[in-house]
């Protein structure tokens, strides 16, 4: 996510070190203590369901194009995905091992995972691998989420702070390619598509990230 704020900011590492500082003061959190069971299970339900998440697996295509010029047209029914940046365009078969990937499929997975996350992610809080948790938040009903596998990343935790109605309203997270513990980021500007759900804008005191073209058919 770093490298995507740098190219979509254009901002150099000394300022991008100086409001790192800054906001390490005043915002670094450790990872909250959550308790598992039956509560954290029906919270993690009434969020999919709010947002749909029936519909979202019989969703055959998704398009979209993430900040910074990442372009997606991922086929979840082929579990293939058309990655465009720059001056790549890369065909990815994500049923293939990505040991077989060469260094451009493997850049353009990693894009994928990370980007594709921003738009899918409440989707995937029953993946396997996945821990959930409650925990006590202002503002809402706190559901910790820690993905022990998966992805390039195993290990992250994200607290989504979910409203009454079920739609995830903000984030915390712990990365470890962001070393800030507790950074928050909304989730707003929700579309319907299809009968599905998606946060296309994510403000912040850092970045605002907002997810343009979203297309989804059946």
């Amino acid at each position: 996510m770093i490298k995507a704020i740098l190219k979509f900011l254009g901002i150099g590492l000394v300022t991008l070190l100086i409001i790192g500082v800054l906001v390490y003061l005043f915002v670094d959190e450790s990872v909250p203590n959550g308790t598992r069971g039956q509560r954290a299970e029906e919270l993690a339900d009434e969020m999919l369901k709010a947002l749909n998440k029936q519909g979202f697996d019989s969703l055959s295509t998704i398009k979209f194009t993430y900040p910074g010029g990442h372009n997606y047209v991922w086929n979840k029914e082929e579990n293939t995905v058309q990655v465009a940046w720059g001056e790549s365009d890369v065909f990815l078969n994500l049923n293939e091992p990505i040991e077989e990937f060469s260094s451009l499929q493997y850049e353009a997975y990693e894009y994928f995972i990370n980007d594709s996350f921003w738009l899918i992610a409440p989707f995937k809080v029953r993946d396997n691998g996945v821990v959930r948790s409650t925990v006590k938040v202002d503002g809402g009903r706190g559901l910790l989420v820690t993905y022990t596998t998966g992805g390039v990343t195993p290990g992250d935790s994200y607290l989504w702070i979910i409203d009454e109605s079920g739609f995830p309203k903000a984030w915390k997270l712990w990365t470890s390619n962001v070393p800030l513990g507790g950074l928050k980021i909304g989730w707003g500007g929700w579309v319907e598509k299809e009968g599905v759900w998606f946060s296309v804008f994510h403000p912040s005191m850092i970045i605002d990230l907002e997810i343009t073209g979203l297309e989804v058919s059946y």
